[in-house]
């Protein structure tokens, strides 16, 4: 898989997915600055986590009206694996990626903690290594994470089967008492209508080795690779 990793002013986890992607999976990967653009194809582009222009506006709202994003859009209407993770998840929501938006948490504080999540979909390029209903541990660490979208947003959304990941208990229960952060049904985790964009607040990249106390994470950039290997 050749893959992308996007920085913008403010990114943090940059150099955290690229060497997880690299490093630990195996595959190409290059850190590419937002001004540069996208000078070649690649199989995946990935939207790190941090705090693009200092959050300022709304979380990722400045990031998604930069030039890189309409090479994004386009690469996603090309058929490129698309991920945007916390902040990234934020800016592909604001670009359009997906529907809804990710607004202040119900708690208005910063969260950073492990979660628990339960798988709802096995059938995108990023769940395939997945079982369905698997309870998996993957942290967060964000101000505005709750995911909001109309009604008939999140219908289409469970009728379409592209809600990837919702918050839940040990037993895989979803209730409102282990809903972090006060998202729509506790979903956080969204696919886009051909399944190539995956957008999540969860960090995948802190789930992907052992010492890091969980390798949930892994599966994601996993399956990435096998799909592309594939296609």
């Amino acid at each position: 898989m050749r893959s992308a990793v996007i920085r913008f002013g403010g990114s943090n986890c940059d150099q955290d997915v690229a060497y997880v992607v690299g490093e630990v999976c195996g595959a190409d990967v290059d850190l590419v600055w937002y001004k540069d653009g996208l000078r070649r194809s690649y199989d995946a582009i990935i939207l790190p986590g941090g705090f693009s222009y200092g959050d300022y506006l709304r979380a990722g709202a400045i990031a998604a009206r930069t030039p890189v994003m309409k090479d994004i859009i386009r690469a996603a209407a090309n058929g490129a694996l698309i991920l945007g993770i916390c902040n990234g998840a934020q800016i592909a929501a604001e670009s359009g990626l997906v529907p809804g938006i990710f607004t202040t948490n119900a708690y208005p504080k910063f969260l950073c903690r492990p979660a628990l999540l339960r798988v709802e979909n096995t059938t995108s390029p990023f769940t395939r290594l997945y079982r369905q209903g698997e309870i998996v541990s993957i942290p967060i660490a964000h101000k505005e994470g709750r995911y909001i979208a109309p009604p008939g947003d999140i219908s289409r959304l469970e009728a379409d089967n592209r809600i990837a990941f919702r918050f839940c208990d040990e037993n895989g229960d979803v209730n409102t008492n282990v809903n972090l952060n006060g998202s729509s049904g506790n979903i956080t985790g969204i696919l886009s209508e051909q399944e190539n964009v995956l957008v999540m607040m969860p960090h995948p990249e802190r789930a992907a080795e052992e010492i890091l106390g969980s390798t949930d994470g892994k599966k994601i950039f996993d399956s990435m690779i096998a799909y592309t290997e594939e296609s």
